[in-house]
């Protein structure tokens, strides 16, 4: 975190203030939450990015594809649409923002809507699809609806634990707020972790009895992507290439390349950035473009020179089994 932020610590005084009042209200049921009688899970988390969430959302969605008929709702950050959308085969990315369309894309066999109403999108996804397991993507601060599974991301090298309320940190919701999880997943932790490591985590996340701790890491794929296209990542060692990336925390990516020991200049752009047409001029005249998956969904239509890195959730220790059975016994005892 910047020094500089925490200048702004009288702000996040006031922002804890605004938001103690409203949790305290809902706790009371002053502010009213619904609870639904079928499984809905929410991915979320305390901060503003960069946990993970993508990958974690497709990982519960494949887990429960192959017994229940599942559907993702999301805000759909950034979109050009509003109200309630189910996407199809004529659904674009700006109509359903990025990572929406990416679960569209991608999984396949999945509902996927938005609505930033989601009490109002989650009855009209039991209206049109009746699945048997809704996924609130990124709804942890969506007070309105009750989940029945709460699953909360922190981020190994930022746990929740040791960052501050906006602006000064990038916290959007009290610690506090983390008992309200069932589960807890850190995320892109090393996968050479130790157990008394994992252990001292756990520790410092002072957690209740009704909660579990899982670790996972991000693991990438040995190759790159385009719509009709895979290559080696390891043939791109003979080539500089450019780097794109408009996601929270590219860090961990930057190493993982830099570690292949590949060569590139990287052009990094806000969360969920909207590429400007002089931008994606300026990209059609590099020879090679690497970018994101999330990117990658912004950009395969304007550019013929672009490649995604794909990457996926591995738990560590083959914790996954635990993970899935809590995810599964869930869905089993409410579906």
């Amino acid at each position: 975190m910047r020094s500089w932020r925490k200048l702004l610590l009288p702000f996040s005084w006031v922002y804890g203030v605004v938001i103690i009042i409203r949790n305290y209200l809902f706790d009371i049921q002053v502010l009213k939450s619904v609870q639904y009688d079928f499984p809905v899970i929410c991915i979320g988390n305390l901060s503003v990015g960069g946990t993970g969430k993508t990958p974690m959302t497709e990982y519960v969605a494949k887990t429960l594809l192959a017994t229940y008929k599942t559907a993702i709702l999301s805000r759909g950050y950034k979109r050009a649409s509003k109200g309630f959308l189910l996407a199809d085969e004529y659904t674009t990315v700006t109509e359903l923002g990025d990572e929406p369309f990416q679960y569209h894309s991608k999984l396949k066999g999945v509902s996927v809507a938005v609505d930033e109403d989601r009490q109002h999108g989650i009855s009209l996804l039991k209206q049109r699809v009746n699945p048997d397991v809704i996924l609130l993507d990124d709804a942890f601060q969506h007070r309105k609806v009750k989940a029945g599974l709460n699953i909360l991301l922190t981020m190994y090298n930022d746990l929740y634990v040791d960052d501050l309320l906006l602006p000064a940190g990038n916290l959007r919701d009290t610690k506090a707020q983390a008992k309200r999880a069932s589960i807890i997943v850190v995320t892109k932790c090393p996968f050479n972790l130790s157990a008394e490591k994992q252990q001292q985590i756990i520790e410092k996340l002072h957690i209740s009895k009704h909660q579990k701790v899982f670790f996972t890491g991000i693991s990438y794929q040995e190759e790159v992507l385009s719509t009709s296209e895979k290559i080696q990542l390891e043939s791109l060692k003979n080539r500089k290439f450019t780097l794109v990336t408009g996601v929270a925390h590219p860090e961990p990516l930057l190493k993982y390349l830099t570690e292949k020991g590949l060569l590139f200049e990287h052009l990094k752009y806000p969360d969920h950035h909207n590429f400007s047409d002089s931008e994606i001029k300026k990209l059609q005249e590099k020879a090679f473009v690497l970018t994101t998956e999330k990117d990658f969904v912004r950009l395969e239509k304007s550019l013929t020179n672009v490649f995604y890195l794909p990457i996926e959730t591995v738990f560590l220790d083959q914790q996954n089994n635990a993970f899935n059975k809590l995810v599964l016994d869930f869905v089993a005892q409410k579906a």
